[in-house]
């Protein structure tokens, strides 16, 4: 189970949202992108994004038209990104 902080650009305000590693991201349209995609393999049991960075994912996933690997697009950089 992974604690969610994703700040909401509309309210100006975080929310909290807790999800299973099978279980869509908030905000991403027909669930096409799950927690665990999200968190790669970051042991980290919080997790933070932007409503916008999801609408982004929404839109990028619709012009691409197929499933998208994200493998490291969301690693920190101390944990291994190059």
């Amino acid at each position: 189970m992974a604690k969610i902080l994703l700040f909401n650009n509309d309210i100006d305000r975080f929310e909290t949202f807790f999800r299973g590693e099978d279980e869509a991201m908030p905000y991403v349209i027909n669930g096409t992108l799950r927690v665990g995609e999200f968190r790669g393999n970051s042991r980290s049991s919080t997790l933070w994004t932007t409503r916008r960075v999801m609408q982004a994912w929404n839109t990028q996933r619709a012009r691409w038209g197929g499933p998208i690997p994200v493998g490291y697009a969301f690693k920190r950089s101390w944990e291994g990104r190059s």
